[in-house]
Formats: structure tokens, sequence, C-alpha cells
């Protein structure tokens, strides 16, 4: 009796155990995928950014904090500012005030270019007109001196009367000092015209003077560039959108050039760090394409791409060997997101997601 009991016993449990192995197998059936489909988990990952000032000074101010989104651009902090800024006004009101030099310089050769080709038009005109009068004072004195000394012959002859010739020689005084005075004036308006010839030199010194100032105006707005440089790198920005992961330092501590300020996650760079076994991982490509599932949004799978696969196994020793053993490595594959629309998806969202290495077979949500 006992013994029909015991062999009863063995063989329900034995009806039982077979159960229980077929409905496993009927469940991990029903979990697996089509051929040519792959199904991994992971969290979502994101390429990091780290923020720093390009100069040593101290923290004036501190704008986001840890979790922040922030966008391309956006300040996240300000260092110091105040020598920075009293350099910048200083070096404006320099060039300020060469631009003001160069601008006279230039006003002053404009009149210049209009004067000295008028002025040397006007001095060699005077000289024409005072050449031709002291030739004609030459004239007036030759011809005077002539009817002096006719005068004075006839007188000797007694022709005409000694009053006839002081009144010639009365003339021929007057003439030698117009002639004299026409002489002056001459020499006077050659002078001028000497002096207005000296123009070019002075247009051409004014020249020199303005390339000099051009010069210093240029080297001035170099230097207030240089200082706005400066002022501008003071203003800490986000080179990308993202999300702040960690704050590095606080208000009024004072940083080296390259100290770490703000760690952030380009959103745009998101991927899923997944995990495939041994067994599939020769089915897995670079560049296959495969979409990304989570919680969040259930009913939206986003498509990413295979990014990166690891060369070496992880989780178990290199020395384990074994059959048994090598069927539980694993390999680490990236899945780069295609796109985040409204950054939607963010760094630490878990993740499910499925990689098709067979052209043609139609997608399936994971299935667990």
């Amino acid at each position: 009796m006992w013994a029909r009991k015991r062999t009863i016993a063995i063989v329900l449990s034995a009806v039982a155990f077979a159960g229980a192995g077929w409905l496993f197998y009927r469940h991990a059936n029903d979990r697996s995928l089509p051929e040519g489909l792959i199904q991994a988990n992971g969290r979502i990952e994101g390429d990091h950014v780290v923020v720093s000032p390009k100069i040593a000074n101290r923290i004036a101010e501190l704008r986001v904090r840890e979790g922040d989104a922030v966008v391309a651009g956006q300040v996240l902090a300000m260092m110091d500012d105040s020598q920075a800024g009293a350099r910048v006004r200083q070096l404006a009101s320099a060039a300020g005030a060469a631009q003001a030099q160069l601008d006279a310089a230039k006003s002053a050769y404009n009149v210049l270019k209009k004067e000295v080709p008028n002025g040397i038009a006007v001095a060699e005109a005077g000289l024409s007109r005072a050449r031709n009068n002291d030739a004609k004072a030459q004239a007036s004195t030759q011809q005077a001196a002539r009817e002096a000394e006719r005068a004075r012959m006839l007188v000797e002859r007694h022709f005409v009367d000694a009053q006839r010739a002081e009144q010639a020689a009365l003339v021929l005084t007057a003439a030698k000092a117009d002639e004299r005075s026409a002489q002056d004036a001459t020499r006077q308006a050659e002078k001028q015209l000497a002096d207005a010839r000296l123009g070019w030199d002075r247009l051409k010194a004014k020249e020199a003077e303005i390339v000099a100032l051009d010069a210093q105006l240029a080297q001035a707005r170099a230097a207030l560039e240089e200082a706005r440089s400066v002022l501008d790198d003071l203003a800490i920005k986000a080179p990308s959108a993202g999300v702040v992961i960690t704050r590095f330092r606080d208000k009024g501590e004072v940083l080296g050039a390259g100290s770490p300020i703000f760690d952030i996650v380009d959103l745009d760079k998101l991927y899923l760090n997944v995990y495939v076994p041994e067994t599939l991982i020769g089915k897995v490509r670079l560049n296959l394409p495969a979409r990304i599932y989570t919680d969040t949004f259930p009913d939206t799978p986003f498509p990413a791409t295979v990014k990166m696969i690891s060369s070496r196994a992880e989780f178990t020793p290199k020395e384990v060997q074994t059959q048994d053993e090598r069927t539980k490595l694993t390999y680490g594959v990236k899945l780069y997101l295609d796109k985040n629309p409204d950054h939607r998806l963010t760094p630490g969202l878990p993740a499910d997601a499925v990689i098709r290495w067979k052209e043609g077979v139609e997608w399936t949500r994971p299935r667990w």
C-alpha cells in the first residue's frame, strides 16, 4: 500500500514538473522575437561636456543648478568682470581718441588737397604779373634813360633850355624807382610761389601722418577687441543644449583656467547602452537600425542606429573558458538616437531596444 502511494506521488511529481517545464518553454517562446530581431535593455546616457572658464578668475554668479535644462549659448555663470570691464572702457576711450585724431588729420588733408593746387595757381599767376610789370618797368627805365640822354645833348648844343634836361632826369629817376619796386614784387612773387609749392611737401607729410594714425587706430581697436573678448569669455555659456548633471563649484570660488564648473549632457547626442549575449553578438553590425522604447512614452518608438560594439566581453573574468560560462558573456553595444524630438528623452531613463539585423523583418515591441 505504501509502495503504491509512493509510486503515485512520484508520477504526479513528474507530471507536475513536465507541465511546469512546458509552461516555461511556452512562455519563453512567447517572449522571443521573430528571426532577424534582437531585444536588449539598458539606460539612456549621453555625451558629457565639461564647461570651464578660459582664464583664471572668481565666480561672481551661478545661474543654473543640477538638473536644469539649458540651451546652446545660455549664460550659466558669470566670472568677476570688474577689471575686465574697466579695461574695455579704457581702451574704448583710447580708440575713440585715435579715431578723432585720424578724422582731424583726414579733414586737414582734404583742405590741403584743395588749397595747395589753388595756392600754386594763384602764386604762378601773381609771378607772371610781377614779371610782366618788371619787364614794363625795365622798358620804361630804358626809355626814360634814352630821353634823359637826348635832353642832355640838346642842352649842351643849346637847342633846349636846361629845364628840359632836368625834367627828363626826374622822369628817369622815377622810372628807376618803379623798376626797383617791380623787381621787389617779382622776388616776392617768386618767394610766394616757392612757399606754395612747399604745400606738396606738407600734403605728403599729412599723408604719412594719416598712415601712422590709421595704424595706431587699428592697434587700439585690436586691443579693444581683445579686451572685449576677454570680457565676453567671463560669461560662461552652454556649448550645446543639454541637462546640467553636476555643478562642481560655488559662488565666490577662485578658479584656474580650465577648472570645471558644470558637467552637461548633450540632449541631441543621447544613446542607449545595452548588452547583447555572446550567442547573438555575431549578428550585430555597425549602422544597423534599432528602435528604443521607454515607459515614459510607451507608444512612441525612437529610431536609433548601432554606432559602437565592444570588442571584449564584460561581466565575466577573462580566464573563464568553459562552454557553460562562455554562454553568459555579454558585449556592450551603443545605440545612438537618430533624433530626440523636443528633447523628450533625458539621461538616466531605463529603456528597451530592438535591433534589426535582417532586412524586411517587421518591427515588434520588446517582449520581457
